[in-house]
């Protein structure tokens, strides 16, 4: 019997295969290190919303060979799951915005003057250099999540917020 093709010596066979078994762990390391979640604000800081899918991380990888990059991604995504993510609703949100940044930004000006009324529990926010961002908040009204909308077109607000953001109460 043959352990390997090609390889007679079995010593030679059994220090092949415990080789490649050492190599393959050595490779699944990183990912299961990976599955320490970090917090919404270091994600943030790290680039990353929390709202992409872990399948999202694994396309990722596959193009770019950054492992470093990946393992973050992977400590900030969600599980796949049918759904998983419509399935999540905040009570409020705050738009945070630089007020001098503004004119570079008609589509979230359009947002603030016509339709920002329709959710009570959304609040703007004007920051210093900030970038155009919603941050969206649990029913203690703690920061949950971040989301950069710098290229948002006005409908895309309106519907992210009808999807995701509770009507009724106000913060």
């Amino acid at each position: 019997m043959q352990l390997l093709p090609g390889v007679r010596n079995p010593a030679t066979a059994v220090t092949i295969a415990v080789a490649t078994t050492a190599i393959i762990f050595i490779a699944l390391m990183p990912l299961a290190s990976s599955k320490k979640q970090l917090s919404s604000r270091e994600c943030e800081d790290l680039g990353f919303t929390g709202l992409a899918l872990c399948s999202d991380c694994h396309t990722l990888a596959e193009y770019i060979k950054d492992q470093e990059l990946v393992t973050d991604c992977l400590k900030c995504c969600t599980e796949d799951s049918d759904d998983a993510t419509s399935k999540i609703t905040y009570s409020g949100a705050v738009l945070e915005v630089c007020m001098r940044k503004l004119v570079f930004y008609p589509e979230i000006v359009g947002f603030i003057e016509d339709e920002k009324d329709q959710f009570p529990s959304v609040k703007v926010q004007y920051i210093f250099n900030s970038p155009p961002k919603l941050i969206l908040l649990d029913d203690e009204g703690q920061h949950k999540e971040s989301i950069r909308i710098d290229n948002w077109k006005r409908e895309h607000i309106l519907q992210f917020l009808q999807e995701k953001v509770k009507r009724s109460s106000a913060i």
